[in-house]
């Protein structure tokens, strides 16, 4: 569990220190008061870039004046079920740094390891469109889904994405009469299937998990989904085939596309095209027909399913939820709140208004933020 944050530089705090116990914490206040930023600062302790999708540059406290944000760091300690405790910290050692750095217990570490201490998942006012938004976006929410449930998915993704511009960057300079190595371009497709393969079916896994979770949820106020990943990668995944025969589609697939990648600059074919999909199960139609307030409780039932299945197989999952009681009625906002305590889950949530949360009440921890100052109440 998370006991302590401090932040130093970061975004709108000079200097915050919030110390928590282990229920839920309401962080509330006006608009621009900063709650997003704790929330932000939490999300960084997982492999990428954080809720926002921010670079390290942006995350820096400014000064009026100052053209580029301050060197800023976020801790954390944690505490075991044995009493024991651990630090986690991340941030840039100089203003503008790009490369952001993680440390475990003061030593320098890979971001993946930070998953072997906590799994955050996170949902924001952004994902009220999650099923009619762009696919991109889709993707990455399930990709967080997943790496929660298999943390070694996040070095999975990030072999495959680092492997697909270089093979972009080499089709490119082809088409604008560069020389591309035909034999790097071999290797490289070899490493996309074989890193394709790995993800495809970590997610066709995942899948499977998250619709049985769903479908036993049917007794929660939570409208339940039908879920499906298209693509060709996966549905050859769901229909059982083998890793090495994933791996070999997708090599064969990224060879016949190299002109058409080349021409549209684009990588069209591979599991990053990959695109999540789910229908209403009551309504029978496309959750991307739904209203905001019908996306966004599909979405947070896909979370609390996943959530749920962590917290049974003792791992740590924290949610953070940014704007919690935006477009939710009544009775599923005190049913969000009630499953939270049930499952006895550390969750950080937002809101302009305290009132939102009164069902939490002597339950959580209330937190007033305004300022840069964060203040208990």
């Amino acid at each position: 569990m998370i006991r302590s944050l401090a932040l130093t530089d970061f975004r709108s705090y000079a200097s915050a220190r919030l110390d928590v116990g282990s229920g839920p914490v309401v962080l509330h206040g006006p608009n621009g008061a900063g709650k997003t930023n704790v929330l932000e600062a939490l999300s960084l302790f997982t492999p990428g870039k954080g809720l926002r999708g921010a670079t390290a540059q942006e995350m820096g406290r400014r000064e009026p004046g100052e053209t580029s944000g301050r060197a800023w760091a976020v801790a954390l300690t944690l505490e075991d079920a044995e009493g024991d405790t651990v630090r986690l910290g991340t941030g840039v050692q100089a203003a503008g740094a790009a490369r952001r750095l993680v440390r475990i217990e003061g030593e320098t570490a890979q971001p993946g390891r930070l998953l072997d201490y906590l799994r955050p998942v996170w949902a924001t006012p952004e994902h009220d469109r999650l099923f009619s938004d762009a696919r991109a976006e889709r993707l990455k929410f399930f990709d967080r889904l997943v790496f929660a449930a298999e943390p070694g998915h996040a070095a999975v993704v990030a072999a495959y994405e680092k492997a697909l511009r270089e093979r972009l960057r080499l089709l490119i300079d082809g088409a604008e009469g560069k020389e591309a190595d035909p034999l790097w371009l071999d290797a490289l497709e070899v490493r996309l299937g074989e890193a394709g393969a790995r993800a495809a079916l970590s997610r066709a896994r995942a899948l499977e998990m998250l619709q049985a979770g769903i479908d036993a949820r049917s007794d929660r106020p939570f409208p339940q989904a039908d879920l499906a990943l298209i693509g060709e990668t996966e549905g050859l995944a769901r229909d059982g085939a083998e890793e090495a025969t994933l791996a070999t589609s997708i090599r064969d697939g990224m060879a016949r596309s190299r002109g058409r990648d080349a021409g549209s600059g684009r990588s069209l074919f591979g599991p990053h095209r990959a695109d999540l999909t789910a229908l209403h199960r009551a309504k029978n139609r496309p959750a991307a027909e739904g209203s905001s307030g019908e996306q966004k409780a599909l979405a947070l039932n896909l979370i609390l399913a996943q959530v749920g299945r962590l917290a049974t197989d003792g791992a740590a999952p924290v949610l953070l939820l940014d704007e919690a009681p935006a477009h939710l009625d009544t009775d599923r906002r005190a049913a969000l709140f009630e499953e939270i305590v049930a499952l006895n889950l550390q969750a950080f949530m937002t809101g302009t208004e305290a009132d939102l949360f009164a069902p939490l009440q002597g339950r959580a921890a209330f937190v007033r933020v305004e300022g840069g100052v964060l203040s208990p109440g």
